[in-house]
C-alpha cells in the first residue's frame, strides 16, 4: 500500500499546521504556569520552614523558663471529691 503525499491535501496540511501552532502555544503557557507555581510553592515551603523553626524556638524557650513544667498536672489544683 502506497502513501499519499500530504501535499495533495493543502487544506488539511494547513489545518494540521494551525493546530500544531495552537498546541505549541498552549504548551508554552502551561510550562510558564508550571514554573510560576513551582516558584510559589518553593517560597511557601521556605515560609513554612521558617515558621516551624520559630515555633520550635518558642516552645524550647517556654519549656526552659523558670516556673514552667513539662508536666501540666503539676500546675493544676487537686480535684475535689464529691460524696
Amino acid at each position: 500500500m502506497s502513501r499519499i503525499p500530504l501535499s495533495q491535501f493543502p487544506h488539511e496540511l494547513e489545518l494540521m499546521e494551525e493546530m500544531n501552532s495552537k498546541l505549541y502555544m498552549e504548551n508554552c503557557y502551561i510550562l510558564e504556569e508550571n514554573e510560576r507555581l513551582r516558584k510559589k510553592a518553593e517560597l511557601l515551603n521556605q515560609e513554612n520552614q521558617s515558621l516551624l523553626h520559630e515555633l520550635k524556638q518558642r516552645l524550647t524557650v517556654d519549656s526552659a523558663a523558670p516556673g514552667n513544667s513539662s508536666s501540666k498536672s503539676k500546675n493544676r489544683a487537686p480535684k475535689s471529691s464529691k460524696k
